[in-house]
C-alpha cells in the first residue's frame, strides 16, 4: 500500500493517490487530469474509484474528466445528488482497492453530503482518514456554506458537524493519520495549521474545535470570526455538481495568441476583463489601461476568484511570455474557463507598439514615513485579523475581499494611501481603483511588512493590550 498526498500550495489543497496491488484510488483530484493518468500509466495500476469528500466550493475537482478518461466510477457519500452518474455510497459501506479497504463515514455539517473515508490496511487495521473539509488540522470545516441549499442556519449546520465529529471521528484510535483536504491559507477554515498531515491523537489535544466542553460552546467558537466566503464558492459548487467543460478544451481555447493590433478591439467587442498576471513590481511601472493585476506568483487563483463576479466572464490575459498555460490552468481550477486568449509578446510587445499605458503611483515605506501625518487618509486592505493585530495608526481597515462593497464610496477627490501585508493585495486594489476612475491615491511598496521597519506610528499588538 502507498498513500501520496498531492498538495497544491496556491489552493492549499490536498488530493490523495492511493495504490494497493494493481489498483488505485484518487481522492478529491484537481481539475487537470493528465498528471494522474500519467502516474497511473507509470505505476502500471488501474484506477478503481474516484472518491469525492463533498461538493467542493473553493476549487473545481477533476472527477468528471478523470472518470471519463479512465472509466473509474465517482463515489460520493450519502445524500449527494450530482447531475452525472456516480455511486452514492451508504454510511458504513466498504470499497476494496487491491488488499485495502475504504470505509464510508458520513460526516455532515460542512455540507450535508460531506463524507470522511476511513482506510483499513492489508492487516485489517484502521490506518488513516481522508477527512475532506470535515476535519482540518487545527480547525474544522466552516458550516456556513450549505445554508442556501439546505434551508438551515449556520448554527444548525454547526450542531450537525459537532455530532459528526463526536460520533464518527473522535471515537477512532489516536494513532489514525489525518489527511485533510486543505491547509493553512484556504478560505474553507479560519485557524488551520501549517502542517498538512497529523495524527488524530494530536488533533484531539491541539485542535480548539475538538476541545469544546459541549455543543453550544462548539457552535459559538466555530462560528466566531467567520468572514464572508469568496463569491466564486457557490459557482464552483454548481460546477462540481453539474459537470463542466473538458479541461483540454478550455486550455486549447485559452492558448490563443492575440496580436497587439487586435487586443484592444477583442476586449471591446467581447466585454472581456483584462487580467495582468505580472508581478506588482512590474505592473505599477506600466500596464494596459483597465487591466486588473493579480500576480501569478502568489495566491493567484483564490484572489482571481474573489475579484471576478461571474465564472462565465470573458477574460483576456497579459502575462509574462511562457506562463500563459499555467495561468489558464490555475484559473480553470477555480472555474474560470472563459479565457479568450492572451496578448502576444506580453506587455513589452504592447509598449513597443506604442500602445496606451497606465501606471500606479507607488512609493517606498521610507517615503511614506516622510508623507505620513495624523490627518492622512490610509486604507489597510488586509484581513480584519491582520489589521486587529497591528496596523498603521489611524488607518482604516478596507479588506480587499470586500472591495466591491466599499469601492463605490471612495471619495475620488480626497487623497489616500493604500497598503497590505507585502504589496500583492494593495496592487490588486490599486488596479481596481484606476479602472474605476479613482486616481488620487498612493500605494506603499512592501506593505506593512516594510512599514514596520520605519518610524510610522503604529498600534500595539492586540495581544499586548491587556498587559
Amino acid at each position: 500500500m502507498n498513500i501520496e498526498q498531492i498538495y497544491t500550495g496556491c489552493l492549499a489543497q490536498g488530493a490523495y493517490y492511493i495504490t494497493s496491488g494493481q489498483e488505485a484510488a484518487i481522492i478529491d483530484p484537481l481539475r487537470e487530469t493528465k498528471p494522474y493518468t500519467d502516474r497511473l500509466s507509470k505505476d502500471g495500476v488501474t484506477l478503481k474509484y474516484i472518491f469525492e469528500t463533498h461538493f467542493h466550493a473553493d476549487f473545481v475537482s477533476g472527477h468528471v474528466d478523470l472518470s471519463q478518461k479512465t472509466g473509474a466510477p465517482i463515489v460520493y457519500g450519502p445524500t449527494a445528488q450530482p447531475n452525472f452518474e456516480a455511486i452514492i455510497a451508504e454510511d458504513g459501506q466498504i470499497f476494496e482497492i487491491g488488499e485495502i479497504k475504504i470505509k464510508v463515514l458520513h460526516t455532515p455539517g460542512h455540507t450535508m453530503e460531506s463524507t470522511t473515508y476511513l482506510l483499513i490496511d492489508e492487516n485489517g487495521q484502521e490506518t488513516a482518514i481522508f477527512s475532506g473539509d470535515t476535519l482540518f488540522l487545527g480547525d474544522v470545516g466552516r458550516p456556513d456554506l450549505a445554508q442556501k441549499s439546505t434551508n438551515m442556519t449556520q448554527e444548525e449546520l454547526a450542531g450537525i458537524l459537532y455530532d459528526s465529529l463526536q460520533n464518527k471521528i473522535l471515537p477512532l484510535p489516536d494513532d489514525i493519520t489525518v489527511y485533510p483536504a486543505h491547509g493553512a491559507g484556504s478560505a474553507c477554515g479560519k485557524n488551520m495549521q501549517k502542517e498538512t498531515v497529523d495524527t488524530l491523537g494530536n488533533q484531539k489535544k491541539t485542535n480548539y474545535a475538538l476541545n469544546q466542553p459541549n455543543k453550544e460552546s462548539f457552535i459559538k467558537e466555530v462560528l466566531d470570526g467567520l468572514t464572508a466566503p469568496p463569491k466564486y464558492f457557490g459557482m464552483n459548487v454548481a460546477l462540481n455538481k453539474t459537470g463542466y467543460d473538458n479541461f483540454e478544451t478550455v486550455l486549447e481555447k485559452g492558448k490563443h495568441a492575440i496580436s497587439t493590433e487586435d487586443f484592444e478591439a477583442v476586449a471591446e467587442e467581447t466585454g472581456a476583463l483584462i487580467i495582468d498576471t505580472r508581478s506588482a513590481a512590474d505592473f505599477h511601472k506600466g500596464y494596459v489601461p483597465n487591466a486588473i493585476n493579480v500576480g501569478l506568483k502568489g495566491d493567484f487563483a483564490p484572489w482571481a476568484g474573489s475579484m471576478i463576479v461571474d465564472v462565465k466572464q470573458p477574460i483576456l490575459l497579459v502575462s509574462d511570455p511562457g506562463t500563459e498555460e499555467e495561468v489558464i490552468t490555475r484559473l480553470s481550477r477555480v472555474g474560470f474557463d472563459n479565457v479568450l486568449g492572451y496578448l502576444e509578446g506580453g506587455f513589452e510587445a504592447w509598449k513597443n507598439q506604442n500602445g496606451e499605458t497606465d501606471t500606479v503611483n507607488r512609493i517606498s515605506p521610507e517615503e511614506f514615513e516622510k508623507q505620513y501625518s495624523e490627518n492622512a487618509k490610509i486604507f489597510d486592505v488586509r484581513k480584519p485579523s491582520e489589521y486587529i493585530a497591528e496596523h498603521v495608526l489611524n488607518a482604516e481597515n478596507k479588506p480587499l475581499a470586500d472591495i466591491s462593497e466599499w469601492v463605490g464610496s471612495v471619495d475620488k477627490n480626497e487623497h489616500f494611501f493604500v497598503y497590505c501585508g507585502g504589496g500583492y493585495r494593495s496592487m490588486i486594489a490599486s488596479s481596481i481603483f484606476n479602472a474605476r476612475g479613482i486616481r488620487n491615491f498612493t500605494e506603499v511598496d512592501g506593505g506593512y511588512g516594510k512599514i514596520k521597519e520605519t518610524e510610522v506610528p503604529k498600534t500595539a499588538f492586540a495581544c499586548q493590550s491587556n498587559k
